[in-house]
């Protein structure tokens, strides 16, 4: 009985839904097309052809069949699947005043993520979270952090040289312990420390649950309103569980800065700054709650996408020993033996400048880049987008693009650069978003990957691990489903490339000896 209750209110729910936006659009649909797509189904859309794993993959598949622009639609929700560079340019950089709102996963809010700008429509609220960041992150910003980074490198490289099996864990310490010790001056040296933990798991379930098609709400938005022991309704208890989390994520962190400053102790940090500017201008807890967000955000932001982006350097390494020698040439050579490269390397660094590059294209850590939503109705070359349409750029169609990265599938550094060895143009991390929406934490993360890089390159060998009788363990480049896709467990081989190398790491204790870490600081 309670399913056939169940049924009835989804299919009067579903015809209401679908009867107001045929309404709506009647008059615009009857001039211009939608760009192509699967064909709609009677009343629920392509509600059965949108998929729930690896969308990505679904996607590029539309484009080859459809085009660069798909359209699909689910109870009148319009939803553009974008598959070029060219779409996304064109669209979302050139026309950003029509392409920067954001379409709202109902279990965002729901799950208390709805704190974080990126999520935000584009409003007032979003412009001061985002302007306030942006004090922090700008790109003549970072060099503040490099200290930070440094320290925190280093314990990689100790971590990697005690226990080179541990390698997941040690990435995942090493980007918690970045965000931690320069968003809050708290300092952790291991990934069990509570305010990491509480964080990690609050991500995990933003991360699992925010694209259509993972939860039944963000496809069906009108379960919200429903209880939770409505069949189909189970997300709420879910979300509540994860809204304290998220609460807790952003709160005991805030907590131990003011406890700490009351105290007349703690080291400096980010929110200690913009706590102490609003003491001094009279601020007020209103104000407070602004400053809590920041820090959350750049957490949320910028652990899971540098673990996994640091987790695919590895695997592709141990994949490709050939690129591993190449780069520690490249090392040698410009930076000597011993010595760690710092920043002020980089630009000497072709080889290496395109081992990164090829990091985030290879496997996008973000196969989709954030959805936006158009803030009114627009014209693309001959076809009707409505206000309202979610639009997803399709970051792995892109990368894997034939027509620019022939064999995509392959890692291979040097599509990056020219025939005389110096990098060419492409010089964009799709991953990081387009336009307005742009990921605005992206300087720090290309510092922080590109410094772990080389400075793991310049000590150690990664290969494939080999079993009791010496045989290679082969690595399947199996990635996990989500708005995250992080490589799947595997093992691999990381041992320093020397015996002077060894000692030296193991004799690291600051930051301005041995290896010339000082240089990084520039």
């Amino acid at each position: 009985m309670a399913s056939a209750h169940y049924l009835l209110a989804f299919a009067v729910s579903a015809v209401l839904l679908a009867g107001v936006g045929v309404l709506k659009r009647w008059k615009a649909t009857s001039r211009l097309p939608f760009p192509p797509g699967p064909r709609p189904k009677f009343l629920v859309g392509n509600l059965f052809d949108i998929p729930t794993e690896m969308p990505w993959i679904t996607y590029t598949e539309w484009g080859k069949q459809y085009g660069d622009v798909v359209h699909a639609q689910v109870f009148g929700q319009h939803i553009l699947i974008l598959n070029s560079i060219k779409a996304a340019t064109e669209l979302l950089e050139k026309r950003a005043i029509l392409y920067s709102d954001r379409s709202t996963m109902p279990m965002i809010p729901l799950m208390g993520w709805d704190f974080s700008f990126a999520f935000m429509p584009h409003s007032d609220k979003w412009r001061e979270r985002r302007r306030l960041f942006h004090q922090y992150f700008r790109r003549d910003a970072i060099p503040a952090y490099h200290s930070v980074y440094l320290r925190k490198i280093q314990d990689l490289l100790r971590g990697l040289l005690s226990t080179p099996a541990d390698f997941a864990t040690h990435t995942r310490t090493l980007a918690a312990a970045i965000i931690l010790d320069s968003m809050y001056g708290y300092d952790i040296k291991s990934i069990d420390d509570r305010f990491a933990r509480l964080s990690e798991e609050a991500i995990e379930r933003l991360i699992e649950n925010m694209l259509p098609g993972a939860c039944i709400v963000n496809t069906l938005p009108f379960l919200r309103h429903f209880p939770s022991w409505f069949p189909g309704c189970s997300f709420h208890k879910l979300a509540q569980d994860t809204r304290h989390l998220v609460d807790e994520m952003k709160n005991a962190p805030f907590d131990f800065v003011k406890q700490n400053m009351q105290n007349g102790s703690g080291r400096p940090s980010v929110l200690r700054e913009l706590l102490e500017r609003n003491d001094v201008h009279g601020g007020s807890e209103e104000q407070e709650e602004v400053m809590k967000d920041v820090p959350g955000v750049a957490y949320a932001a910028g652990v899971d996408t540098t673990i996994t982006t640091l987790n695919v350097f590895i695997m592709a390494m141990a994949l490709n020993p050939e690129v591993v020698k190449k780069a520690q040439n490249e090392l040698d050579t410009v930076v000597g033996l011993g010595f760690l490269p710092g920043f002020v390397h980089r630009s000497a660094l072709p080889y290496c400048e395109a081992v990164f590059r090829e990091v985030f294209r290879w496997r996008p850590i973000l196969p989709f880049a954030l959805p936006h939503a158009t803030s009114d109705d627009d014209i693309y070359e001959g076809y009707f987008i409505p206000k309202g349409t979610m639009v997803l750029p399709n970051v792995w169609a892109m990368t894997h693009d034939e027509s620019m990265y022939p064999n995509p599938d392959r890692f291979d550094p040097e599509r990056f650069l020219n025939a005389d060895g110096h990098l060419n143009a492409d010089d964009q991390i799709l991953g990081f978003g387009f336009g307005r929406r742009v990921c605005a934490g992206r300087y720090a993360a290309d510092a922080t990957v590109w410094a772990t890089i080389v400075s793991v390159l310049s000590t150690f060998d990664i290969a494939k691990a080999k079993d009791e009788m010496g045989k290679e363990i082969e690595i399947e480049p199996v990635f996990a489903d989500g708005i995250t896709s992080h490589p799947k467990p595997f093992k691999c081989s990381i041992t320093p490339r020397n015996d002077v190398i060894k000692q030296l790491i193991a004799n690291m204790m600051d930051v301005s000896l041995d290896f010339g870490f000082n240089s990084m600081d520039h």
